[in-house]
């Protein structure tokens, strides 16, 4: 478990994204369970962003269901945020090597 963080987050969300199709809402939890997603997360080396205001809009797409084409920009740049940091490209990035799953 992860050492309690003096602001916890109301909310988390995880997403799914399998580079092909649009991200899909994979996990959302708030107080507690967001606590125990963040935990997860870190403990498996994904990367975290913070954005209140995107996870409120991500908290209401039910489980499973795409993110919205409204939100495709913002979401697009916390993945590459996420690739960035992990030092993995997507296919076809120029420059970068093919991304593996």
């Amino acid at each position: 478990m992860s050492k309690k963080r003096n602001n916890p987050p109301e909310i988390a969300i995880a997403l799914n994204y399998d580079q092909q199709n649009a991200p899909t809402v994979s996990a959302t939890g708030q107080d507690e369970l967001a606590e125990q997603i963040i935990a997860l997360a870190e403990e498996h080396g994904i990367p975290l962003h913070s954005d209140p205001e995107l996870a409120a809009l991500l908290s209401r797409i039910p489980l499973g269901d795409e993110i919205p084409e409204g939100l495709y920009h913002a979401v697009a740049e916390v993945i590459s945020f996420a690739y960035l940091l992990t030092g993995k490209f997507p296919p076809g990035f120029p420059g970068g090597e093919k991304s593996e799953r």
